[in-house]
């Protein structure tokens, strides 16, 4: 399989992923927004803050704008700003330019879905759709990342590609459940005060909501409590968007593609993912918490980066037009 080809499949995933994962964390600060009246402002700064891009935001936009001016602007940046790499538009253009460059390794109806999505994702109705009713717009986003992945999942024979797919999914999905959940525990929440209170509760409800784990998590734990939404959505083994199920299966997919038995490693990006899957792996949420949950993401994040960097080595380093792509 040719490397260039590897990475586009790797990227095209990731890029959807991310496309999504935009989505669901914009529609948290839409619901705090509305359920923490008294602070409307700061529930829109952090989602730039959490992607490393509030140096960009601030240069294009500025800094003396009112709180409502400041939380459409964000939309505008994170959805359709063209000039952000990691915007919706921006996100769905890459994945669609790697999907057009590996057509032959995908389905009809998986392309044809795709260019819909980005056609949608630059007309003038996705604009008004977005001004008009947000939160249905960014329902739209998420629920077209779940038909293609559904396309994908049930006519893409399970070959190298898929394994590759697979793994740019996971490994984006664990980075961005990470970077959801910093901005909630560190920086959402607009005074200690509030911590226990009904404000407090209902943002770590509306987290759950933008990770669709509302439902499997009450079934799981009851009643809403912020250590163990932090045990569900990074420890736990079951949950597709937990990032200690995410780097499980992102290993599994590695070591399909190298032939590698399980509990050993051939090359550095397995050396890194199962590093960084042990680490998690054998710890606790009270280990976590204890050195400070922005810390302990911080650190996974970084390791998220090395993982990356390791794939990049072995697999797609070979094809120097590959290198254009590698980006966190």
């Amino acid at each position: 399989m040719l490397s260039r080809v590897a990475d586009s499949i790797y990227w095209m995933a990731r890029y959807i992923e991310r496309a999504e994962n935009v989505a669901r964390y914009v529609d948290v600060s839409l619901e705090a927004s509305l359920d923490g009246p008294n602070n409307p402002g700061k529930q829109w700064m952090p989602l730039v803050a959490a992607a490393g891009d509030q140096v960009l935001f601030l240069e294009k936009y500025g800094e003396g704008m009112a709180a409502r001016d400041r939380g459409a602007a964000i939309m505008r940046f994170l959805a359709f700003d063209q000039d952000y790499p990691n915007s919706i538009v921006s996100c769905v253009t890459k994945a669609r330019e790697n999907a057009r460059q590996v057509r032959g390794s995908l389905a009809l109806e998986a392309w044809e879905h795709l260019n819909k999505f980005y056609h949608y994702l630059n007309s003038s109705e996705a604009r008004r759709r977005a001004a008009e009713s947000p939160h249905d717009f960014f329902t739209e986003i998420r629920t077209a990342s779940y038909m293609f992945e559904g396309i994908v999942e049930s006519t893409m024979s399970r070959g190298e590609e898929y394994h590759f797919l697979k793994l740019g999914r996971y490994l984006e999905r664990a980075d961005q459940t990470s970077r959801i959940l910093d901005v909630k525990y560190f920086i959402l929440l607009p005074t200690p005060a509030d911590v226990g209170s009904v404000v407090d509760d209902l943002l770590w409800a509306a987290l759950l909501h933008s990770v669709s784990g509302y439902e499997m998590f009450r079934r799981r734990h009851g009643r809403i409590v912020p250590e163990k939404v932090v045990d569900f959505l990074v420890l736990d083994r079951e949950f597709p968007r937990a990032i200690l199920y995410c780097l499980e299966h992102a290993e599994e997919c590695l070591l399909s593609l190298s032939g590698t038995p399980m509990g050993s490693f051939r090359n550095n990006a397995e050396k890194t993912v199962a590093r960084l899957r042990a680490n998690l792996a054998y710890t606790n949420v009270e280990e976590v918490i204890n050195q400070g949950l922005h810390e302990f993401l911080d650190d996974l994040q970084t390791g998220l980066g090395q993982v990356g960097e390791g794939i990049f080595e072995t697999f797609f380093a070979l094809d120097t037009q590959s290198q254009h792509q590698f980006q966190q």
